[in-house]
């Protein structure tokens, strides 16, 4: 018999509201806006319903572009995080709630202060998801434009994140004292205006998984979103890692909770599990989606191709591929790209949009309650990962199957919570104090 080394684990969830994407299914009927009210808080309150630990909102400091034109197949307008979080936080009474902050175009001082206050006034359920841009796109917002090398972005980011958990330590239950710092990013003398939460601090997310993501995780972070989310093998070896990774920090190898991004497709039965699966997958990859992908990729307005027919016979403009579409292609060589989706669509006789889904879409699990209740158990209890940061396909109704239908499932096989044991969101992760304050 296999050996199952966390035999009693229980499978943790997170819901990640991304924002901006085109993996939302816009076709059918109960989809909503993602910009009401209204969407957010029925998706934070089915997830709290659901005994989620937290709920994950993505943020991006400018809207996505291709040959610089705003693109017509995104969400028209993400609005900031930390306002709908403390909107939710009135709403809700359980769950976390996790705003996803920029270290590069933010300054320690107002950032602290700001999660500090949500993490107050929703009695300890605030989280920060680290996020770091060195891309000159979005620093056109601000004043100092790109200026920050690629390689500085994680030493500018941990200097950040130290110093805001100095900010939040200064103000102790004896006194208030003034944080004084002066390096090359940050000069400041900072005496925090808002006391410490029931959790000390809140929780720290982080979601790079490049070499120097992961030493900055196995460093500073308490909760990774990673990208492995759909292939167990994958996602075990990079577990592996980040647990080998936190020793060598001087860390427990248990220190971190690991929360992959996936996306869940249940069922009713066996029978119709492969097509409900291609169903989601085409409605989230359209012809005009397809269409946009392999424009980036090529360089050029491909609107006038037929999405079902093969891919266009030009060489892509010679160029890299521009990062204003997201991370995923970011700085790639086109030719190099081009060439890879040709011997896709050659090999397998793929149109353009088949090989646009082949490349892109997501996959994540599909199969009856009771398939993926088994699948989820078993990456939790093997180690793959403590849980999964849930993108529904649908918003805002993508989480109600998941919470009527599967959860069931997973709290028979005793996988899951029956009820929330604490009340601040470091006590929902099994989190240790802050690593400041250990």
């Amino acid at each position: 018999m296999t050996e199952v080394p966390f035999p009693d684990a229980q499978v943790h969830f997170g819901v990640f509201f991304q924002g901006v994407n085109h993996h939302t299914v816009w076709s059918d009927p109960s989809s909503g806006s993602q910009i009401d009210f209204e969407s957010f808080r029925h998706v934070a309150t089915t997830a709290e319903r659901g005994l989620f630990d937290a709920f994950f909102l993505g943020e991006g400091l400018r809207l996505r572009e291709q040959d610089g034109q705003l693109l017509d197949t995104d969400i028209a307008g993400r609005p900031d995080a930390i306002t709908q979080l403390a909107a939710l936080a009135g709403l809700t009474h359980r769950i976390g709630l996790v705003a996803t902050q920029n270290a590069t175009y933010n300054e320690p001082a107002d950032l602290a202060r700001r999660l500090s206050s949500l993490d107050m006034l929703s009695g300890g359920r605030a989280g920060w998801n680290v996020v770091t841009t060195d891309n000159a796109w979005t620093g056109e917002n601000f004043r100092r434009g790109g200026f920050l090398d690629h390689a500085l972005r994680y030493e500018r980011a941990a200097e950040f994140l130290s110093l805001a958990r100095e900010i939040w330590d200064a103000w102790s239950d004896t006194e208030v004292r003034t944080v004084e710092h002066d390096s090359t990013q940050f000069k400041v003398a900072i005496t925090p205006t808002v006391p410490r939460s029931a959790q000390g601090h809140p929780v720290i997310f982080q979601a790079g998984v490049s070499p120097a993501g992961r030493d900055f995780a196995a460093g500073q972070a308490e909760v990774i979103f990673s990208p492995f989310g759909t292939h167990f093998d994958a996602a075990l070896d990079f577990a592996n890692d980040i647990r080998t990774r936190l020793v060598a920090a001087g860390r427990p190898a248990d220190d971190i909770r690991i929360l992959p991004g996936t996306q869940i497709v249940l069922a009713d039965n066996e029978s119709e599990v492969e097509e409900k699966r291609r169903w989601v997958i085409e409605q989230q990859i359209t012809g005009a989606t397809a269409l946009s992908l392999a424009g980036q990729v090529w360089g050029r307005d491909l609107s006038h191709l037929d999405p079902d027919g093969p891919l266009p016979a030009e060489d892509p403009e010679p160029s890299v591929i521009s990062s204003t579409r997201g991370a995923q292609r970011d700085g790639q060589n086109r030719e190099t790209v081009v060439a890879q989706w040709r011997e896709l669509a050659d090999s397998k006789n793929l149109t353009l949009r088949q090989v646009a889904i082949e490349t892109t879409a997501r996959f994540g699990f599909a199969g009856t309650p009771s398939q993926v209740a088994d699948e989820l158990t078993r990456w939790v209890r093997q180690g793959a990962s403590h849980g999964f940061n849930i993108v529904p396909y649908k918003v805002p109704t993508g989480l109600d199957d998941i919470v009527d239908r599967l959860i069931p499932e997973l709290q028979d096989r005793g996988s899951y919570r029956t009820s929330y044991s604490g009340k601040t969101l470091r006590e929902h992760l099994g989190l240790r104090p802050p690593l400041t304050r250990r």
